[in-house]
């Protein structure tokens, strides 16, 4: 099932952590109640919630990418941090620093443990590094005309929820490039920047307070959470945007 929660009254909870099938990262300096949320969840699943920061910031959500295979924090990451995370993090999931100009890598870089899709102007050699330590296939595209696709589209093996202005032919081009089934929605009560309020993997997701339960429904529909009926899924979609827009 989907589950609501707030960092500190605010809902933006993916900008606060990082979620995959392997291990799940939260910022520090947050109450008790937001880490329960995480932990009580992925307890049965022998998932581990590292307390961490990256740069001394506690944005980890935007500033770090990876999946169950590793994770890419960027160069500004300390010493200590990086050992931490390293002694935390599952023995088959590789943590490694990234010299990137773009050093949001949350922000730039969208991926599942197969494929992922990257800012258009991400270095070449980040590119690599992207395909080598998280063993998948890297694509270069925009979302709705965005070049942070880290930010407007939230992927998993099973589904993906994208801007809600992506065209059609785009969100089908999408789907097929990544082998996902994709619907355009929103959280936060029509927030478009998705990855921002949403995480999720494989068979959880996490999202902020204000989501609506149309919104919810949605997203338990096409990332394949709990017992959503994927026929109600277009009604549903079509209720998000219009609550969004009213």
């Amino acid at each position: 099932m989907a589950v609501r929660c707030q960092f500190e009254s605010n809902n933006d909870i993916g900008v606060f952590s990082k979620l995959t099938n392997a291990y799940c990262l939260v910022g520090i300096g947050a109450s008790e109640n937001f880490y329960s949320v995480f932990e009580g969840e992925l307890s049965d699943a022998n998932i581990p919630v590292v307390h961490t920061s990256l740069a001394g910031c506690r944005v980890i959500g935007r500033m770090c990418a990876g999946n169950k295979h590793g994770l890419l924090v960027p160069s500004s990451t300390t010493d200590q941090e990086l050992q931490h995370i390293r002694n935390t993090l599952p023995d088959s999931a590789r943590v490694m620093r990234v010299e990137e100009r773009l050093s949001a890598l949350g922000n730039v870089v969208a991926c599942n443990d197969y494929v992922a899709l990257v800012h258009p102007d991400l270095d070449r050699e980040t590119e690599e590094i992207i395909s080598d330590v998280l063993k998948v296939e890297v694509f270069r595209q925009t979302v709705a005309s965005n070049v942070l696709v880290g930010s407007y589209c939230v992927f998993t093996n099973q589904g993906g929820l994208v801007h809600p202005k992506t065209p059609t032919e785009a969100l089908e081009e999408l789907s097929s490039l990544i082998q996902v089934p994709l619907v355009a929605g929103t959280v936060n009560r029509g927030s478009d920047v998705l990855a921002a309020g949403l995480v999720v993997n494989d068979w959880i997701a996490f999202c902020g307070q204000d989501t609506t339960a149309t919104e919810v429904s949605i997203i338990e529909n096409i990332f394949k959470i709990g017992d959503g009926n994927p026929s109600t899924l277009q009604t549903d979609m079509r209720g998000a945007l219009l609550e969004s827009m009213t």
